[in-house]
């Protein structure tokens, strides 16, 4: 029998005490497929989510031992053997992807399904195989798999047309055991590449230049032991911070690093939300009367697009009227409809929506159609008036870790229920 997970939460629940934030499941992502080219690696303040699951399971799948205890995964590469990543594997994630990378650069051959993922636009992968390209590996493509060899793996110049976080990474990994330095230009500068990046130096690697536009990693023959501490999820954090500007009495959102939420304070100071940072803390109230703002998704530094779908819910309960507009992905606006059956009225225009608020919203019967729609569907449900009840809530619980436990020790009434 296969049961259905839904996410049902009573609505308008004042939320008070503290939510401590995990590592940033963007980071440990590609901190596992890193990990394989280390002698043995240690990565601490691993998130509990379903993504690093998958990835372990593949880790293990190619010979590595990985365990996993008190939010730290320990991995010993000492048996780890270049297969074929088969669908089995690959359809779970997206960042199953990273594992081209880390295998070319460790055994200079790669095969690997077509990686998967939410369904929030093309995300082509292109960028990441020209990258190896220039390296000199040479790709074939049989139906959904990709076999990806490079006898002579070396450096190279790479100008990424798109700032691409995963193109920057794919191409990092297979760099530092290529011969040669390798330089990247229009480098994405997210904080995880700086997180990774760090991982790799720690096991020898020699890279400079990550968090910035342009990345040079001088290749090296051998790697040692790696050790990384996965950094504060800014994503989650920017989720709890949204809820915390609707709900909040004193909410606590702890363990934070505040630059790396600048565009996300900024605009929730333009819309008048009521928090306090204290060095790592931020304290959010309630805020009555919050006013209409326009949010533009943008590469790092800009305002992130895994949060423009929850910040779309708080644009609803705006005095007036607000844009929201993505530019990263072309389907992150399919959570909408739901917002509007709830009570919202948005208008939507491709990738651009006109919300005009405040409405008040009322619990339905929605959709998680991705992780972050998803997460925008939480948001709307914990103020909507009535019972919210959010299906396909496996896409929330890739990328937050014990959402419920979090939530419901502040005060919110949600739970998990199984049909």
């Amino acid at each position: 029998m296969v049961f259905i997970k839904r996410l049902v939460i009573e609505g308008e629940h004042e939320l008070s005490g503290t939510i401590k934030i995990g590592g940033a499941k963007n980071s440990v992502v590609a901190l596992i497929p890193a990990a394989i080219l280390a002698e043995e690696a240690t990565i601490y303040n691993v998130p509990a989510i379903s993504d690093v699951k998958a990835l372990e399971a593949i880790t293990e799948y190619l010979g590595s031992d990985i365990t996993y205890k008190n939010e730290t995964i320990k991995i010993n590469n000492n048996n780890c053997q270049n297969k074929e990543i088969t669908n089995e594997f690959s359809s779970k994630l997206r960042a199953s992807y990273y594992y081209m990378g880390a295998l070319l650069a460790k055994y200079r051959y790669v095969e690997i399904s077509f990686p998967g993922g939410c369904n929030i636009g093309s995300r082509p992968i292109d960028f990441h195989l020209k990258g190896f390209e220039k390296m000199g590996a040479k790709i074939k493509q049989e139906g959904d798999k990709f076999i990806i060899e490079a006898k002579n793996l070396h450096s190279a110049e790479i100008f990424l047309d798109i700032a691409s976080v995963g193109a920057t990474l794919n191409i990092m990994l297979a760099a530092v055991k290529a011969d040669g330095t390798t330089y990247i230009y229009n480098a994405a500068m997210e904080p995880e590449i700086v997180n990774v990046a760090a991982f790799l130096n720690s096991m020898g690697a020699k890279i400079s230049g990550a968090g910035t536009s342009e990345i040079k990693v001088q290749g090296v023959s051998q790697l040692g032991k790696g050790i990384v501490e996965v950094i504060p999820d800014r994503i989650e954090a920017g989720t709890y911070l949204i809820i915390g500007s609707l709900l909040g009495k004193n909410l606590v959102i702890e363990g934070i690093i505040k630059e790396h939420l600048e565009s996300v304070l900024t605009k929730l100071h333009e819309a008048g939300a009521d928090f306090e940072i204290k060095g790592t803390k931020i304290i959010v109230n309630k805020t009555k009367k919050l006013k209409p703002v326009n949010v533009r998704t943008l590469v790092y530094p800009g305002f992130p697009t895994d949060l423009g779908q929850p910040m779309s819910t708080l644009l609803t309960q705006c005095d007036g009227e607000s844009l929201f507009e993505e530019t990263i992905y072309e389907n992150r606006m399919r959570h909408i409809k739901h917002l509007n059956s709830m009570g919202a009225d948005i208008r939507l225009f491709d990738k651009k929506a006109i919300i005009k608020g405040k409405t008040n919203l009322v619990g339905r019967e929605v959709i998680a159609t991705d992780l972050r729609a998803g997460a925008a569907m939480l948001v709307a449900g914990m103020i909507a008036k009535g019972t919210t009840i959010i299906t396909n809530i496996e896409h929330i619980l890739r990328g937050y870790e014990k959402i419920v436990g979090k939530l419901s020790s502040v005060g919110a009434v949600i739970k998990i229920d199984e049909i």
